[in-house]
């Protein structure tokens, strides 16, 4: 595994990265002592991305629900105990 000091990092950081991205893992050292590795991500598994809908069906929204407590709401905002 190649290692690069901290200084050549800085400067050929996008071609590293590159490099890394197509899967050459390096270390970065500083003054000759390894401090980091640099390794690619691996792949996001399929099926892990949030599905929007998936409980489509499971459960219903009464057609009142935007006036749901409204007195109540109404009462605590008029300072009234509801």
């Amino acid at each position: 595994m190649r290692t690069v000091n901290i200084h050549e990092a800085k400067t050929q950081l996008s071609k590293l990265v590159e490099q890394a991205a197509q899967g050459e893992s390096f270390i970065i050292a500083k003054a000759g002592k390894p401090m980091v590795k640099v390794v690619p991500l691996e792949p996001a598994e399929a099926g892990t991305a949030c599905r929007l809908g998936f409980m489509a069906g499971e459960f219903s929204v009464p057609d009142d629900f935007d006036q749901m407590g409204g007195s109540d709401i109404e009462s605590l905002f008029a300072g009234r105990k509801a």
